[in-house]
């Protein structure tokens, strides 16, 4: 008996672009992954989502998702089955049949890499991935955070190279060996990690993130439609903080050792006039500083909008002139933890800053 619901080429469209509102602007561009999703289920595939709720104690899980820089990835074209790929090595390593595929991250092209995998292997997607947003490197899974070990792993490119990790001395080993060899690779490659059972997963992971993309992208595709506010739709239902609206200035963006680093300034407009707000990035949206004070960061979800269509803009694509909305979103619970905070917090990105968590409680904290 087959267990969850399938998705249909709509429901990609509107996942693809709630999942890049979840990104805080990493993850990765889901544009490519949508239309090679799209066309395989054109050809017959099916992508079918395993409801977190059915997930049984039994259930082999492995976690999949691209590994390497964004701003790489919108000018190196994927092969399209390089998780697939990366997948299988995992399993013919341990031996273990998989049962299902779960996202690493929710957000970006990370939400539809599994998705892509899964119509390949004919398994289904858990409703629920390892950080409830993206985060730059591997140790900031949940699943890694809280005990699961991350290898054997393995990577795969779209020259049919595949790299297996079969152990590490710990995660943060997984972390650097799997960035040295996706940089080999050409900054971009699919990354599978250990099988883990369904009863981890149930402590571990973040619920529901993949049902709330989805749901977040058919707001912003309603509201447009209807000529209402999508950044007010998305905020509504996430119970995000309006943290800035303003018009880009400057935008500083490089490729370091695998990683998409740099600052995006922004000068304020309406009700943020002579305001600044810079937001530092590294692959992802890190610290959000208003005239020179922090008013968010890492691990809550900094999101950049376009102010008039809702339309999340990734760290790549951050232009002088675009007129944007911030968003602020309190984190899951799982990242607000001492035990996570030591491994997402400002300190781990290098920031000598305390973490002061954004009010409200939000979406997370009532799901």
């Amino acid at each position: 008996m087959l267990r969850g619901w399938e998705l249909s080429a709509g429901d990609l469209e509107a996942l693809a672009l709630g999942a890049a509102i979840l990104g805080t602007g990493g993850g990765g561009n889901p544009y490519i992954g949508r239309l090679r999703a799209t066309q395989l289920l054109k050809a017959g595939f099916r992508i079918r989502v395993l409801p977190f709720d059915q997930l049984e104690d039994a259930d082999l899980v492995v976690a999949v998702g691209g590994i390497g820089a964004p701003v790489v990835g919108i000018e190196k074209f994927e092969k399209g089955d390089e998780c697939y790929q990366a997948m299988r090595a995992v399993e013919r390593f341990s031996g273990k049949p998989v049962t299902a595929l779960i996202s690493s991250e929710i957000g970006g092209s990370n939400a539809i890499e599994p998705l892509i995998a899964a119509a390949y292997a004919g398994l289904p997607v858990v409703d629920a991935d390892g950080m409830g947003r993206a985060f730059p490197e591997v140790q900031m899974c949940t699943y890694l955070i809280y005990g699961l070990p991350g290898a054997p792993a393995a990577l795969a490119d779209e020259k049919g190279n595949i790299a297996i990790l079969s152990s590490v001395a710990d995660e943060y080993w997984l972390e650097k060996l799997a960035r040295t060899a996706a940089v080999d690779m050409g900054a971009t490659a699919g990354f599978a990690l250990a099988p883990m059972r369904g009863s981890d997963l149930k402590r571990t992971a973040v619920p529901h993130t993949l049902s709330l993309a989805l749901k977040l992208g058919r707001l912003v595709l309603q509201a447009r439609s209807r000529h209402l506010d999508p950044v007010s739709q998305v905020a509504g239902e996430t119970g995000a903080q309006l943290l800035f609206e303003g018009k880009i200035q400057d935008v500083s963006r490089r490729v370091v050792k695998g990683f998409a680093r740099g600052r995006v300034e922004i000068d304020g407009l309406r009700d943020f006039q002579r305001s600044r707000l810079t937001v530092d990035i590294q692959n992802e949206n890190l610290v959000a500083r208003r005239d020179g004070e922090v008013i968010a960061s890492v691990p809550d979800l900094i999101m950049i909008l376009d102010l008039e269509t809702g339309e999340p803009i990734t760290t790549e694509l951050l232009r002088f002139g675009f007129r944007v909305a911030v968003l602020g979103l309190a984190a899951p619970e799982q990242l607000r933890t001492a035990r996570a905070l030591e491994v997402v917090g400002p300190r781990a990105f290098g920031y000598d800053l305390p973490y002061r968590p954004l009010g409200g409680g939000g979406w997370y904290a009532e799901h």
